[in-house]
């Protein structure tokens, strides 16, 4: 069994002894004067006397007189020390914790409540980036986790790019959302370093990466796979706010597609996680949901875009919207040769048959690999993109491609309808078009559909895209952007909601 962490102290802040020994020196001082008085006036004036002595020891005091309403003292310096410089995952990854008394004083603007970010035991999570050289049989995953799972700058990508927001692109892998989300979790606003006041606990195991290298090795053991899901269950079943809400106001992020999660039978794919009794009421952030499961969420895979600033995310849409669009679709990707009549064969035929109307951007292999400026700017030149579904019903590029103010043309309602409700907009055809797969296979024209798209519809469609890349996208912020927010903000957001109507009555389907 791993340790326990150690229960928050309950009992009331007592008034020091050497306090009410200074009121006392200063009463025996004045004691002389004030019997020249009347009994009432002395009383009156020893009244005024303390209260004025109590004002003025205020400081000493170790509990605060703040108005507000539900006041919460800021970390101790040994807690700041702790995740700033002793936790080994800032030391190593770059958590961006500079601005943390700040991001943790006492905040009224957390209307949904406030999330304790559980300190887990470090196999949990440090240790797990720290062996980033051994988590995938075939290449290290170090620079895909350094500068907090953001990865190296994208300096190739300037060539496409406006001067002033090269900064903002970074070389991100798609399943690098466990470190984005830890990092943010430590500096969210509405963080709170007392679990007693939390109304939702966060979760931080690394769940995608901890199974990675056990999904491509052959020999490995479901006791291998399962293993980390298993001993965090154990360890944060014993925790006092876990067993009071049986998880139901807890969440993880599991920066992998569902499926990965949901071994039923030693034989089959991936970890049991998901299947495991104490996950049952834990809501799981993922890039890719069981749609029929409500503690599913599926959230934006990672893109390469995390601007600084609302100005660098401005003008990043402001640039997509006046780019000048060359070409009508576009297709990124590779034939999944392996499988019978494959689709993606089916739109690569289309495209190739069509060369002044559809670009193809061949990804076999890996020549695509978290991102291309190549992919970048076919995007950019086409006023839409076609989003099959991936290894799964879902792929990273559905967001690349909106990122870049393309449309998308889905086949499958599967692909972002029934995942992302909480990012993009309710109505389908306001962004997006959908072409039923059958009727592609059976002949249907993908330019033909596409042309008879006004322009004046096109241009809407790409204005609700556009206006729709905040909740797509990560921001390079610690504090994330006021007034605005990023996928994390929104899924957090989303979760404290669900846990407030929950406490008001609603019934947790």
């Amino acid at each position: 069994m791993l340790p326990i962490s150690e229960a928050p102290p309950h009992s009331k802040p007592k008034i020091p002894e050497t306090l009410n020994r200074k009121h006392y020196s200063y009463l025996a001082a004045v004691k002389p004067y004030l019997s020249l008085y009347h009994r009432r006036t002395w009383f009156f004036l020893a009244v005024l006397l303390l209260q004025l002595l109590l004002l003025l020891s205020a400081p000493s005091l170790p509990f605060s007189f703040s108005p507000a309403a539900n006041p919460s003292p800021g970390p101790s310096l040994a807690v700041i020390r702790n995740l700033t410089i002793d936790n080994p995952i800032t030391a190593k990854h770059g958590f961006r914790d500079e601005n943390l008394l700040t991001n943790l004083s006492i905040n009224d603007n957390c209307p949904n409540g406030q999330v304790y970010v559980y300190d887990l035991p470090s196999i949990f999570n440090t240790e797990i980036a720290k062996n980033c050289d051994n988590l995938n049989p075939w290449l290290s995953r170090c620079d895909a986790l350094s500068n907090s799972g953001f990865g190296k700058r994208a300096d190739e990508i300037s060539r496409i790019l406006p001067e002033n927001l090269t900064s903002s692109w970074f070389w991100t892998d798609q399943f690098s959302l466990e470190l984005i989300f830890h990092n943010r979790m430590l500096n969210y606003r509405c963080r709170t370093l007392e679990p007693q006041s939390a109304a939702a606990f966060y979760i931080p195991l690394y769940t995608g990466l901890a199974v990675e290298k056990y999904l491509f090795t052959g020999n490995s053991t479901t006791e291998e796979r399962d293993r980390h899901c298993n001993q965090m269950l154990d360890w944060v079943s014993d925790q006092p706010f876990f067993t009071r809400s049986n998880g139901w106001d807890h969440f993880i992020t599991m920066g992998r597609i569902s499926w990965d999660f949901r071994r039923s039978k030693d034989s089959d794919w991936g970890s049991s996680c998901i299947y495991m009794p104490g996950m049952r009421n834990i809501t799981r952030l993922l890039i890719e949901k069981n749609p029929w499961d409500y503690f599913d969420v599926a959230v934006p895979y990672p893109t390469g875009f995390h601007p600084g600033s609302i100005s660098d995310l401005r003008a990043w849409q402001d640039f997509v919207k006046s780019r000048q669009r060359r070409t009508l679709f576009c297709f990124a990707g590779a034939t999944r040769g392996f499988i019978k009549n494959d689709f993606r064969g089916i739109l690569l035929n289309q495209c190739n048959s069509e060369p002044g109307s559809c670009r193809v951007v061949d990804c076999g292999g890996s020549k695509c690999v978290n991102g291309t400026s190549t992919i970048m700017e076919t995007f950019l030149d086409s006023d839409f993109c076609l989003q099959p579904r991936g290894d799964s019903f879902t792929r990273r590029s559905i967001f690349d491609c909106m990122l870049a103010g393309s449309v998308p043309v889905f086949f499958w309602h599967r692909t972002a309808y029934l995942q992302y409700e909480w990012f993009l907009p309710g109505e389908p055809g306001s962004y997006s078009v959908f072409i039923d797969r059958n009727e592609v296979k059976n002949g249907t024209s993908i330019k033909g559909v596409l042309e008879k798209i006004s322009r004046e519809k096109v241009k809407k469609m790409r204005e609700k895209v556009i206006e729709y890349i905040p909740k797509m996208i990560y921001v390079n912020s610690n504090k994330g952007f006021e007034g605005v927010g990023d996928a994390f903000d929104v899924a957090v957001e989303g979760f404290l909601k669900r846990v407030k109507e929950q406490e008001q009555g609603y019934k947790w389907k």
